[in-house]
């Protein structure tokens, strides 16, 4: 078997292909087919070839890489807000199904979803390694301005039911609403409270209509909304104002983390939850079953629709264009003890 021959001078310069394929006594092509994985190489003959590689510190090229299997195997992911409990779930999610099919992630986090700053991300990440993105932002704010997605690659919008012209994938907000008040209304409340999340945000507005489409099909009409912004200390406030509407026995909060500050509001004001107000979540956060009482809440599937999301932009990737809509993820109703019947 042949060794490894001394290494040639570099003279400062990075190790080239030339150089590994000197070094291990073999051919250019070879050390190109043991760059990309190729099985056309002899075992013995490509520890050799690995070895001169490390010997001179040599990396194969990506990019040259990329172009001669016609990808990164990298995947752009632009998100913001990722302190949230979606987005870190869903980043998560994203994360686990990629690798698991052999890509990488590149993320960005943009903190102002304006025009610019989402074009220029987008722009950034058309410009990296990757092969496709994977879009999770307010859905509202960007239907609000012209985006310039990217041509060459493939995106997949999440949380994009407002974006029927493109692939999007995303939970079923509706039905998950429509269970939670049907469900309390089931019960034998005569409404249905709300507190809602903001008013520009995309699974806020959804969840919130489908509230009153609810409440007007059972031929009730909608009390006042109370606004949040996701936090329990909207929720806590919202609970304060609920505790001066005397005939309010059930109320449908837009995510467990409201739901949980609405909790405390009536626990401090001697109101027994789910004997004088039934309250239900939406998101199935882990922490929901531990409130006290355990809370009713909609279970959302953030891995589902990572996985779907991942698997969508795949599809694009490897065999075309898709057609344009959204697919969406079964949400369903779980049931603890923070409702009951009204009586």
């Amino acid at each position: 078997m042949t060794g490894i021959r001394p290494a040639p001078e570099q003279h400062g310069r990075a190790a080239s292909m030339q150089d590994v394929a000197r070094v291990a006594g073999v051919s250019m092509q070879t050390v190109s087919r043991v760059s990309n994985g190729s099985e056309a190489v002899k075992s013995e003959t490509r520890d050799r070839v690995i070895a001169a590689m490390n010997q001179l510190g040599y990396r194969p090229n990506s990019a040259a890489r990329a172009l001669k299997r016609g990808r990164f195997l990298s995947i752009g992911v632009l998100m913001r807000n990722l302190k949230s409990f979606g987005s870190s779930r869903m980043l998560e999610a994203i994360n686990f199904e990629a690798a698991r099919r052999g890509y990488s992630i590149e993320l960005i986090s943009v903190n102002d979803p304006s025009t610019g700053e989402i074009t220029q991300a987008l722009s950034r990440l058309d410009r990296e390694a990757v092969d496709g993105i994977i879009v999770r932002l307010d859905a509202h704010r960007m239907r609000e301005h012209t985006i310039q997605f990217p041509t060459r690659i493939p995106t997949v919008l999440v949380e994009g039911e407002s974006y029927d012209d493109r692939v999007s994938v995303d939970a079923d907000h509706r039905h998950g609403t429509e269970l939670a008040v049907r469900h309390l209304l089931e019960l034998g409340h005569p409404t249905v409270w709300h507190v809602a999340g903001p008013a520009d945000n995309a699974s806020a507005a959804a969840r919130e209509q489908a509230w009153r489409d609810t409440l007007a099909a059972a031929g009730i009409e909608a009390p006042q909304v109370l606004r949040g912004d996701w936090t329990p200390r909207s929720g806590y406030r919202a609970g304060h104002v609920l505790l001066r509407q005397a005939e309010a026995t059930a109320v449908f909060c837009a995510n467990d983390q409201m739901a949980l500050g609405m909790l405390r509001a009536f626990h401090e004001a001697g109101r027994r939850v789910p004997d004088d107000i039934s309250i239900v979540g939406f998101d199935d956060t882990q922490e929901s079953a531990y409130f006290w009482p355990p809370l009713t809440t909609v279970h959302q599937d953030f891995a589902a629709v990572g996985a779907d999301a991942v698997t969508l932009l795949l599809e694009q990737i490897e065999s075309g264009p898709l057609p344009a809509g959204v697919r969406l993820t079964p949400s369903r109703l779980i049931i603890r003890e923070s409702t009951r019947a009204l009586g």
